[in-house]
């Protein structure tokens, strides 16, 4: 029995690189040190997916690139052989910050919804969207960062503000106009979310919920509408510290509860791994999915390093918590770091020089690669252990058979790693500030 061994590794040229194999031998010696312990007949949750974010930056900046790049970034993202395989995408219900100024899809005051019309997203969205589907057929989910402003009691559509109860019918409505129209073009909403970052007070589009306030929602309006669509809801959409308490308050009411397939969740307060495996444990036939992360915007080739390590460390930490889903942030922005309406500038894992027409990798998307690529969708994670916390470990048996281990070390000497499984034993090491994926062929 083999492994096969792909490296991504700082100061060096290996980027998915794949090295020579690895065989098990039998474990004659009895080991004991060094040893990432695999247990596939023990299975947690099954694999849905990664991917990125379809934003409207995203895709103006696709756009001002020469054909033959907007088809290198496509592929580098969603073909299985030559790309990292994305298949899990979001995308956004009127616009975001990493759009070119606020929109909505409705006249200022339309009370009907009479006016209703995605030709803006048209422009550019869109057809990113279409040209994605060509390499790779993916779900697609849609959350919204804030109603039009006539909605809200704040009457803008940017820093806060709230959604007047008496127009809780009418945004629900908002929501199947958005998936029927989207339909109309090909593109079929799987799922929706509330809200992105309910809890926060953002100087771009943003709307504040209580978690009572999303309860309701969802219970007396949004949810029989998306039910009647064949379209799943999820909520919270924000950071790990309060998935259990937002939750808790969802799942336990019987009527909305029915309506929820999953709660979803971002990076921006900390690990909060433990969080997740509340959740699991308290309500285990509910969904986690991480539905944001991104890292500001840097220039120096240390802090993007530190950021592809950030990338796996979280998404090992996650799924090592029943984590089903990962989604990363805006698939691709500009030399900038843009555009965004308010200058809330960041990285994505392939960043486009537009000026130059060049096509930049960030480590980012290495590391992302290291488990989008071998992780096949329907596999199951399975039981591991390590024998240092100087490791991000996670393990994942695919539909096929073979077995799949993500190996990160963030540290800055290489490290000896043994991988036992069944009474045999491949020995090897992982480099110096490292990313390592197995994959077991059985």
């Amino acid at each position: 029995m083999f492994t096969r061994v792909i490296k991504t590794v700082k100061d060096t040229t290996e980027r998915l690189t794949e090295a020579e194999k690895i065989e098990f031998v039998p474990d004659l010696k009895g080991e004991e040190y060094a040893l990432i312990c695999l247990f596939p007949d023990v299975e947690y949750q099954v694999f849905d997916g990664i991917g990125g974010a379809f934003t409207e930056a995203a895709a103006t900046t696709l756009y001002k690139m020469s054909e033959k790049n907007q088809e290198k970034i496509l592929k580098a993202y969603f073909d299985e052989i030559d790309g990292i395989g994305y298949n899990y995408c979001r995308t956004h219900i009127n616009s975001c910050d990493f759009s070119l100024g606020n929109y909505t899809y409705v006249d200022e005051g339309d009370q009907t919804l009479e006016s209703f019309d995605i030709s803006r997203d048209r422009q550019a969205l869109i057809p990113m969207i279409k040209e994605a589907q060509k390499y790779a057929d993916f779900k697609l989910f849609a959350s919204p960062w804030s109603p039009p402003a006539y909605m809200k009691d704040s009457k803008t559509m940017n820093n806060g503000g709230s959604l007047l109860p008496e127009y809780y019918p009418l945004w629900a409505e908002y929501f199947s106009k958005y998936i029927e129209e989207y339909k109309k073009e090909g593109i079929d909403i799987f799922a929706v979310t509330v809200q992105n970052e309910p809890k926060a007070v953002q100087r771009w589009d943003s709307c504040i919920y209580t978690a009572e306030q999303e309860r309701d929602f969802i219970k007396f309006h949004l949810g029989e509408k998306m039910k009647n669509l064949g379209v799943e809801i999820m909520f919270w959409d924000h950071n790990k510290e309060r998935v259990y308490d937002r939750a808790k308050v969802m799942y336990d009411d019987e009527v909305a509860n029915s309506y929820v397939s999953g709660i979803t969740f971002h990076w921006y307060s900390g690990d909060h791994f433990e969080q997740l495996a509340i959740t699991k444990e308290k309500y285990p036939d509910k969904k986690l999915v991480f539905s944001e992360g991104c890292q500001e915007h840097y220039l120096d080739i240390e802090s993007n390093w530190h950021a592809g390590e950030r990338y796996a460390h979280d998404m090992i930490g996650n799924f090592n918590n029943h984590c089903n889903a990962f989604i990363d942030w805006n698939m691709l922005l500009n030399e900038t770091g843009g555009p965004n309406h308010v200058n809330n500038l960041c990285d994505a894992p392939i960043m486009a020089d537009t000026v130059n027409d060049e096509v930049i990798f960030n480590p980012s998307y290495y590391y992302i690669g290291h488990m989008s690529k071998f992780i096949k969708l329907g596999a199951k994670r399975i039981g591991c252990s390590k024998y240092t916390d100087k490791l991000d470990v996670c393990a994942f048996e695919n539909p096929n058979g073979e077995l799949v281990v993500v190996a990160l070390n963030r540290e800055d000497v290489s490290m000896p790693l043994n991988l036992m499984l069944n009474g045999e034993i491949a020995s090897g090491n992982i480099p110096a500030r490292a990313i390592i994926t197995f994959v077991i062929e059985r």
